[in-house]
């Protein structure tokens, strides 16, 4: 089974870090996010690896080469126009579409969720065309508890009752039947398998997992993985 890497984006928002590279090639304890991803899913036996690229990629074939370092096999496709989420997998359908299933991973996210219950799922609905992983999401802000006017309590930074898109998803080929030439998955594909009820959720609860969009956010990532995982983090 093979795994498609978002990994094209600019990553404006942690400017500096992204002058020079790509989202994906920013360091969270010492290594680039993507060589944690590739990390994570070896351990659940994936070997198969395509990176999907667009702004500065010589970074990330310079880094990756063939994947034989890291113990696994990674090959490229380019995009030679910005192309949003949906349009940079559709560029790859030559590369996926003979794959029963194959798993897409937003290129910013760091996390341990297992994947393969997401992936069963999917596989066992016959109806269903792709699956996307969803995790309760942690306010982030603290919250402050009032009853009959007075405060009761300080809550900090709590997990709170809604799910949220992880940036993780099972898709069968016949997701190409949807996927748009340019523009971005979550406002094109999902909104139309949801309609029709062929896009399945799992759920994942007390797992790790961060999406790095700001230097705040790389800061707290690396605090996590340093409680959570700290022979991950280099001295």
């Amino acid at each position: 089974m093979k795994v498609a890497i978002l990994a094209g984006g600019y990553g404006k928002r942690l400017r500096p870090l992204t002058e020079d590279r790509p989202k994906a090639m920013v360091e969270v304890c010492g290594k680039p996010i993507i060589e944690i991803q590739i990390e994570w899913l070896k351990s659940y036996g994936i070997r198969d690896f395509v990176v999907l690229l667009g702004y500065a990629k010589e970074k990330i074939i310079e880094y990756l080469g063939s994947g034989h370092r890291f113990g696994v096999n990674v090959s490229y496709v380019v995009e030679d126009e910005p192309l949003g989420t949906g349009g940079a997998i559709k560029n790859a359908e030559s590369i996926l579409r003979n794959e029963e299933i194959f798993l897409v991973v937003n290129g910013d996210i760091v996390t341990d969720i297992d994947p393969r219950p997401l992936i069963n799922d999917v596989l066992n609905d016959k109806q269903s065309v792709a699956g996307i992983a969803l995790v309760y999401m942690k306010s982030p802000y603290g919250i402050v508890k009032v009853e009959d006017g007075y405060v009761r309590e300080f809550l900090e930074k709590p997990t709170l009752d809604y799910t949220i898109n992880a940036g993780v998803y099972a898709m069968k080929p016949k997701i190409f039947e949807y996927l748009p030439e340019k523009g971005d998955i979550e406002t094109t594909a999902f909104p139309k398998l949801a309609n029709q009820r062929v896009l399945r959720a799992w759920i994942y609860r007390d797992v790790l997992w961060k999406s790095i969009d700001t230097i705040k956010d790389l800061e707290e990532c690396e605090k996590m993985l340093k409680q959570i995982y700290p022979q991950m983090c280099k001295a």
